[in-house]
């Protein structure tokens, strides 16, 4: 299936959100997920399916001032 990341086609096997990060090597802390511009929480993760043509966004923390 395809689903797109950050705006980029990604082809997965992933059924689940959860498995989306693990092939993606996605790190464990210090991020967050949106999938079509709905927030997903990270213990919703395993149970959120994927759907072909999903729009996900992973936003990235970063520290600075």
């Amino acid at each position: 299936m395809k689903v797109f990341v950050n705006n980029k086609e990604v082809e997965t096997g992933a059924a689940t959100l959860s498995q989306l990060s693990q092939e993606l090597n996605l790190p464990a802390a210090g991020i967050a997920v949106a999938v079509n511009n709905r927030m997903i929480p990270r213990t919703e993760w395993d149970a959120h399916p994927l759907a072909e043509g999903d729009k996900v966004i992973v936003i990235k923390a970063v520290c600075g001032g």
